[in-house]
């Protein structure tokens, strides 16, 4: 899977887990707690994810080529 790939789903991820929070949270704001704290969790992990596969492919798609030189 290509970095452009995995970036495409974890983004997909990220935003269907932060649609789940915001509706527990409007839903039930105090009755699942340590289940909201755990998916909180989980998309801090995504975003660091995310930020990662980004900087990856930012380096790849900026790739240099270094010439041996003569000097």
């Amino acid at each position: 899977m290509s970095y452009r790939e995995r970036i495409r789903h974890l983004e997909q991820l990220h935003e269907e887990i932060d649609r789940e929070i915001d509706k527990m949270e409007k839903n039930h704001p105090h009755v699942e707690e340590v289940k909201v704290h755990d998916m909180k969790k989980k998309r801090l992990a995504y975003r660091d994810e995310l930020s990662r596969l980004r900087k990856l492919q930012w380096e790849e798609d900026h790739e240099r080529v270094d010439f041996d030189d003569d000097r």
